[in-house]
């Protein structure tokens, strides 16, 4: 399974990346993006003239999250899966009971069943997954193409056209 490893945010002022210790500063900058962007001096001892934390390269495989996405809940874990063909991301949340929901009908569901959740937000739920930059995926990896309504055929991404 292919998920995310290393959290990282861009500087707004300089454009270097940043490595975030935890998924919950993560989301923690990410929710807030839009109105604080981020930018180096909040990272403890860190300014932009110090160098970047983590280059953006192919060395893997980048993907870019959506500013503005709300804090996952406390106790429910937001959990990203990169699909094999290097697609894209699915997303989905795991609850305080370790069930895994993939639709906003089963949170809802979820919480009305369990009404010690009662006061969770269902807006702060978002399935919305991250940008894959084609530009960062393996050469090698095989993805699906679809041509004349066959999406079953499969070819290396990168070949030589």
């Amino acid at each position: 399974m292919r998920s995310i490893d290393t959290y990282a945010a861009q500087c707004d002022k300089c454009l270097k990346w940043r490595v975030i210790a935890t998924e919950e500063e993560y989301e923690e900058i990410r929710s807030k993006m839009e109105e604080s962007p981020f930018v180096c001096n909040r990272k403890p001892g860190v300014s932009c003239d110090d160098p970047a934390d983590i280059e953006y390269n192919a060395t893997r495989t980048w993907v870019i999250d959506r500013p503005g996405i709300p804090k996952t809940p406390e106790g429910f874990k937001r959990s990203l899966v990169l699909r094999r063909d290097f697609s894209k991301m699915d997303a989905y949340y795991i609850t305080p009971t370790g069930k895994k929901l993939r639709t906003r009908n089963e949170i809802a569901a979820f919480i009305d069943a369990n009404p010690k959740y009662k006061d969770v937000n269902l807006s702060d739920f978002n399935f919305t997954s991250p940008k894959v930059m084609e530009d960062t995926i393996p050469e090698d990896a095989v993805r699906k193409v679809s041509s004349s309504g066959n999406g079953n055929k499969r070819r290396a991404l990168k070949d030589a056209a």
